[in-house]
């Protein structure tokens, strides 16, 4: 090997080449430590993950036993409305009824107060056949 003297600017030029190109020994050690806090903290977060999946797997095959049950309770309420609601409609029916049974009662008691000489089924002047019917 040979040496030969080399411009103090010369060499100096070619440091600067050589460290914009090539990384130094403590620079490298940093960015591989950097590196593995990053792969160790990327495990914390995949195990983080695997176990939201277990819990999330786990709620999914519950679900449908939960959902079952919500169906169920809903039938029940709509079965109760709905019995409730033909309850309060036969009520209103009856009292209608009753309310035609008083209505034709009112209008034979009028008749026999009246006048005596008109008969139960004969019309009054002005009104009709129809009116006079019982709904009942």
């Amino acid at each position: 090997m040979m040496r030969v003297p080399v411009p103090a600017r010369l060499k100096k030029a070619v440091r600067s080449w050589f460290d914009s190109r090539y990384i130094s020994v403590a620079d490298h050690r940093q960015d591989i430590k950097d590196a593995l806090w990053e792969v160790q903290t990327l495990r914390r977060e995949v195990t983080t993950l695997q176990e939201e999946v277990r819990r999330l797997r786990a709620v999914k095959q519950q679900a449908p036993q939960a959902g079952a049950k919500v169906a169920e309770e809903k039938a029940a309420e709509a079965h109760r409305l709905a019995f409730e609601t033909a309850q309060a409609l036969d009520r209103i029916l009856q009292n209608e009824v009753l309310l035609w049974q008083a209505v034709d009662e009112l209008r034979t008691a009028k008749e026999r107060l009246v006048g005596g000489h008109r008969t139960v089924n004969e019309p009054s002047v002005g009104s009709t056949a129809a009116e006079e019917q019982s709904c009942a």
